[in-house]
């Protein structure tokens, strides 16, 4: 029951401070899916078949989060049909009114927090020291956002901990880490278009939200004054638990973004091989395991603490200098390469012409 003063704020304000957070950590994880795109484009002209594959990985949980939403709504699931470039999910039933709005919000919302909901049932097996949940003393919009935080930053610093204390000869930190690169290369809501010419990015998806929003304010309004009523439920029996639904949403969230950050490095280092001549290239992806397994076997006769940090340390110095001897010493010649594709792109023109 309540033992604290039910002022303007516990009663009104402090019911926004959750929701204000999970927006705040919604908007970061576009910015990050957004960065990811950018990068994603940049390696499109040599690594085709790699962005297309990352394509499919993204339509493949839009569909998952469309058939979802039928599923949902019980209105059954006749086709489903997945490809690189679009997603083709069609419902036995076809129903109207609010089962249509619901279906078409997992679509919409769904690969943003879908996939991470995923990833966050696996994370429970490495840092589940990080999912606490927050204790309010009293309820106020300050208080309840620092509860919310507080929970963030917790989870954060046990995922932190996890990649520093890093095991590469642990199957089941190198199984995370592997879903953790699959996953945050899909976690987008769009993808990269196939021809240059299309405009798919960050703005193309919060306009599709908002129209989807605002084609039902009456809708809204109902899930307003859903959440209101859950909130005073909470509120007097207990506060933590309003807090501690929307601090779910945002470890999805974080999650998300810790995926996808993830898939930053190795991004970097597709684009940098690309610097280097061709049979050069895989030595930087080779350098990763090999520098690894010698520093763990040399540590095996030098006994010392953190043998795993150490490890990953000699492990990422060791990848960073072969890849820029590499460029410096192997670079290949952007000119030619440039001359080449762009005779193969004529002779390509030439033969369609002689086809027409």
């Amino acid at each position: 029951m309540v033992d604290f003063p039910l002022t303007i704020d516990a009663l009104v304000f402090a019911a926004f401070a959750p929701i204000l957070g999970v927006i705040a950590f919604w908007f970061l994880q576009l910015f990050t899916i957004e960065f990811q795109k950018r990068l994603l484009s940049q390696l499109r002209h040599h690594h085709e078949a790699f962005c297309r594959f990352t394509n499919y990985i993204g339509i493949l949980f839009q569909a998952l989060s469309q058939a979802l939403g039928y599923t949902v709504t019980r209105s059954g699931i006749s086709s489903f049909q997945v490809t690189v470039n679009y997603e083709k999910v069609e419902p036995k039933k076809e129903k109207e009114g609010v089962f249509e709005w619901v279906a078409q919000s997992f679509l919409l919302f769904g690969p943003f927090f879908i996939p991470a909901g995923l990833v966050l049932l696996m994370s429970y097996f490495v840092v589940g020291r990080g999912f606490v949940y927050p204790t309010l003393l009293q309820y106020t919009f300050i208080e309840s956002l620092t509860g919310f935080l507080t929970s963030l930053s917790t989870f954060a610093t046990e995922f932190g901990e996890f990649f520093i204390t890093l095991d590469l000869f642990n199957p089941l930190h190198v199984g995370f880490v592997c879903v953790l690169l699959f996953f945050g290369l899909g976690i987008r809501p769009s993808y990269i278009g196939q021809e240059r010419k299309e405009k798919i990015d960050i703005l193309r998806d919060l306009i599709h939200i908002k129209d989807h929003l605002i084609e039902k304010p009456l809708y809204i309004a109902v899930i307003i004054l859903i959440l209101y009523l859950f909130y005073l439920f909470s509120l007097f029996f207990n506060p933590g638990v309003y807090v501690g639904l929307f601090v779910l949403f945002g470890w999805m969230s974080l999650t998300a973004i810790i995926a996808i950050l993830l898939t930053v490095p190795l991004l970097l280092l597709i684009w940098a091989t690309d610097l280097i001549q061709p049979r050069w290239k895989t030595v930087p992806f080779l350098s990763i395991p090999v520098s690894y397994i010698v520093a763990r076997v040399l540590l095996l006769y030098q006994p010392m603490n953190h043998v795993e940090q150490v490890s990953l340390l000699v492990m990422l110095f060791s990848t960073f200098l072969v890849t820029i001897a590499l460029i410096k010493y192997k670079r290949t010649n952007r000119f030619k390469t440039a001359v080449k594709m762009k005779h193969v792109r004529v002779a390509d023109g030439k033969k369609g012409t002689s086809k027409k």
